[in-house]
């Protein structure tokens, strides 16, 4: 038996006036999604434990099988991990964004306009990180460059202090939102100095693409540690994902990393190649289980686009979801897939939101002939409804615990 999990990040919202009443995983073509919801389960399940904030940090470790409340210590550790970074136990990991602040204000006055700098390659990011490291980097407080837009400040013998995410904070004032420690402040307020001038910038205007011109702190925690994935379920594992954070939490869970050329967690990463590598890793690579993370669902939802949140939903259908199914079946193996989001990135609200998410749960050895369609609707329709998110992964692997 094989197990793979396609995770569309983000990708469960809320009704829409304009489509008609529907939410975009309602209103999109998934015709593959819609087949096996037919013949296999659907329902609700609770990824974000009360009183945790509703992150994609939380909500994957509770799809992975690692309650949030007892394994969790911050975002930017785990993400420090899959970059490599040698945190020590007094070390606490911020996330440093890259991202584009409006111009003509004082930096207090200034406004949030974008939290990915449209979305920047990690080579632009790198060089941006570069002058950031030259202009920034003190004792006790070193600069690491990730993916895209995400990176990390390691603050030794620091303290865990409240920041706010990005994200949470689109089109505000920043002036609430500014750390309150004078140096994490200072550092965040000297990066636009060295940023907002910086040649790559100027040329990044000049193509109409949003300038990378401040960092910004935020998902302070220290370093974690997760029991292995392989032990606790006696699988071997392996992720794919685009994304720091995944990637991060695989390395502490023990599991292999496969890299995907071309996947960068925006809307035109590659899907298609996601799938085959997982494919190609539970039938030929001796994994048990694979777990694709796909991005772009959740990014879409922070810019606010209900068109190109549609798009990655069908994109998720036709390039993965597709291909799952289709050689999977080709090869005779008995497999379970699990497609599901890990939290509600709405578009009214354009960031995260902690309401249970819709699962379909398929197994090749089954045919429930049911007439359900994959969405939030006929979820919450079904009789299922698993209250602890971390226990999916037993369900999964039909695990009595």
């Amino acid at each position: 038996m094989k197990y793979i999990v396609v995770l569309g990040d983000g990708m469960a919202d809320e009704p829409i006036d304009a489509l008609g009443g529907k939410t975009p995983l309602e209103y999109a073509k998934t015709p593959v999604l819609d087949e096996l919801a037919a013949k296999g389960e659907i329902g609700l399940v609770h990824t974000i434990p009360e009183g945790m904030k509703p992150g994609s940090d939380t909500a994957n470790l509770a799809v992975l099988g690692y309650d949030p409340k007892v394994y969790y210590s911050g975002r930017s550790p785990l993400e420090a991990l899959s970059i490599g970074v040698p945190m020590k136990d007094t070390d606490v990991a911020f996330r440093c964004n890259i991202v584009t602040l409006s111009e003509e204000e004082p930096y207090e006055e200034k406004t949030m306009i974008d939290h990915s700098s449209d979305e920047i390659s990690t080579e632009d990011a790198a060089i941006l990180m570069e002058a950031v490291k030259e202009g920034l980097e003190r004792d006790g407080y070193h600069f690491y460059v990730g993916t895209s837009y995400r990176h990390c400040l390691i603050w030794e013998h620091g303290q865990v202090v409240p920041l706010a995410q990005p994200h949470d904070i689109l089109t505000q004032k920043i002036s609430s939102y500014l750390p309150e420690d004078p140096i994490l402040r200072e550092m965040q307020k000297k990066s636009y100095e060295i940023l907002a001038n910086h040649p790559l910038n100027v040329k990044r205007k000049e193509a109409g693409l949003h300038p990378a011109n401040s960092c910004w702190f935020w998902g302070a925690g220290t370093r974690p540690a997760l029991s292995s994935f392989e032990e606790k379920n006696h699988k071997k594992g392996v992720m794919i994902s685009a994304v720091d954070l995944l990637k991060g939490i695989a390395v502490g869970a023990g599991m292999d990393n496969i890299i995907v050329e071309g996947a960068n967690g925006g809307l035109n990463t590659n899907y298609e190649g996601k799938a085959r590598a997982a494919v190609d890793a539970v039938l030929e690579g001796g994994y048990d289980f694979a777990y694709i993370h796909v991005e772009a669902p959740d990014e879409m939802g922070h810019q606010g686009s209900v068109e190109k949140k549609i798009q990655s939903i069908e994109n998720l259908d036709r390039f993965v979801v597709s291909y799952v199914k289709e050689h999977m079946d080709a090869s005779g193996e008995e497999y379970r897939l699990l497609v599901l989001p890990d939290h509600p990135t709405p578009i009214r609200v354009r960031t995260h939101t902690a309401d249970p998410v819709p699962y379909l749960l398929y197994d090749s050895r089954k045919d429930t002939k049911k007439s359900w369609k994959y969405n939030e609707r006929e979820a919450a329709q079904s009789a299922m409804d698993i209250e602890k998110g971390y226990t999916l992964m037993d369900y999964l692997f039909e695990q009595e615990k």
